[in-house]
């Protein structure tokens, strides 16, 4: 679990990432989240984007890779997704 300082500091370092993947009228499947935990897992901070025709709503869809991927949400903002994991071999973002 994330504190609130840590919280701040990955979405100050979030803010300059373009989102890498999108869910979009498929929704979250299992390919989805393998996608997102090979992300997560070279990058450690990953934005995902959820597009118009998407069915499911963002919490939903946050909830949901949130739990496949054992990842922490960082923040939701409009249909802009931010997903931290540590990474075990590639660790580079150090938390307060």
């Amino acid at each position: 679990m994330l504190t609130g300082k840590q919280k701040r500091y990955l979405r100050s370092k979030a803010h300059h990432i373009k989102p890498i993947l999108q869910v979009g009228k498929g929704g979250v499947n299992e390919n989805l989240i393998k996608q997102v935990d090979d992300a997560l897992e070279a990058r450690e901070l990953i934005k995902v984007s959820i597009l118009q025709n998407c069915v499911e709503n963002k919490e939903e869809v946050a909830h949901f890779i949130s739990k496949g991927t054992q990842a922490e949400i960082v923040q939701i903002i409009g249909n802009t997704l931010v997903f931290y994991k540590e990474s075990s071999e590639n660790k580079t973002i150090i938390l307060p």
